[in-house]
């Protein structure tokens, strides 16, 4: 890392590099450049052509810069106030999405926020990670969760929410629930959830499945916390001992926590929105022995924007290992938290990078 000891020359040096690249290192540390025969400071990143060097100043941050004389880019934004306005605007639309009861026209969200139609929707992509659409129906589902967890009876509950019919709903009732809506009134009554118990190098585990696969993997301090854990979703439902039926499923994770060597080939039931299953999906991607932060995997998802709302979705994820949300850090490289422990998750990132090396 470049310190306040390096020669000044170094670190401009190493400045110029990552301006040239557009890719600034952050173990440089926050700095903004200028030019001199534009009068305005950039991020490094910024996709404006590069200037010639003897016209390139760097300073440390926006009060630096601004007390040289110099004024913001309006392409990158380096005070982040256009951003902010963005972030304003599209939050004002959810409220409009959350508070309609039926899904808001695209032309009058961007009508609203005050955008044109594509830029609108460009926008609302990137910050939440979603469609506009994708939203309003994530709204609906929870609306629907909401009624039938309080009794509601099912035409009732489909009505509440927005939906159309009832047949909009048992269309596609694993896109919308996870299952159907009656057995999500039930609180899961009739699921059936097969688990196994066994004692790893990370303490104790448990595996749930239903005949469509795993629906969960997690670590715990005891039995009864992992049993909770699996009951959480679906309160009625029935929770089968069988560690005989999933004894071969057992043998591969614990293995695999003891020396992983390749990615964990399960069955998966993997019940979520469409947009955590694309998170989800995306974990599964990042190879052994790497990590990403939740900023670059947005990016890699086409959703560098949506840097939050990835992180929802890694911490909503309930089958470890197999939707390895552990090798997604911190930008500073932080372990940051984990649903089953900071402490597993180092202990997991060092196995695969040891695997790796080996």
């Amino acid at each position: 890392m470049l310190d306040d000891l390096s020669p000044p020359v170094a670190i401009d040096d190493a400045r110029w590099a990552a301006v040239v690249a557009r890719d600034p290192n952050p173990a440089m540390g926050p700095f903004l450049y200028a030019v001199t025969t534009q009068g305005v400071f950039c991020r490094p990143g910024c996709p404006s052509r590069a200037p010639l060097r003897k016209n390139t100043r760097f300073f440390c941050d926006v009060a630096a810069a601004e007390a040289a004389g110099f004024r913001a880019c309006k392409r990158c934004d380096p005070k982040g106030e256009r951003a902010g306005l963005h972030a304003a605007a599209i939050r004002a639309a959810c409220a409009m999405i959350e508070e309609s009861e039926t899904i808001p026209s695209l032309a009058a969200l961007a009508e609203r926020a005050g955008y044109a139609r594509h830029h609108f929707l460009r926008l609302f992509r990137d910050i939440t990670g979603v469609t506009p659409r994708s939203y309003a129906e994530s709204v609906r589902a929870r609306r629907l969760s909401a009624a039938l967890a309080g009794g509601s009876r099912v035409a009732d509950a489909v009505a509440e929410a927005g939906y159309g019919s009832e047949s909009r709903v048992y269309e596609e009732p694993g896109r919308v629930l996870g299952m159907t809506p009656g057995a999500a009134r039930r609180g899961g009554a009739g699921e059936v959830i097969r688990v196994a118990l066994a004692e790893s190098a990370l303490g104790p585990l448990m595996i749930g499945a239903t005949d469509a696969g795993v629906c969960f993997l997690g670590f715990g301090e005891d039995e009864a916390g992992l049993r909770g854990d699996v009951m959480h979703r679906f309160p009625q439902a029935q929770i089968l001992d069988a560690p005989e039926e999933l004894a071969e499923a057992m043998r591969t994770v614990v293995a695999f926590i003891a020396e992983p060597k390749a990615a964990l080939d399960l069955p998966l039931d993997l019940r979520g929105t469409a947009f955590q299953r694309q998170v989800w999906e995306a974990l599964r991607r990042i190879p052994l022995g790497e990590t990403r932060t939740y900023s670059g995997l947005a990016a890699e998802m086409g959703m560098p924007r949506a840097t939050r709302a990835v992180a929802r979705a890694c911490a909503q994820n309930k089958v470890s290992l197999a939707v390895p949300c552990h090798r997604v850090v911190g930008v500073s490289g932080d372990l940051t938290g984990y649903r089953w422990g900071v402490e597993r998750k180092r202990a997991l990132l060092a196995g695969e990078k040891a695997a790796r090396r080996g």
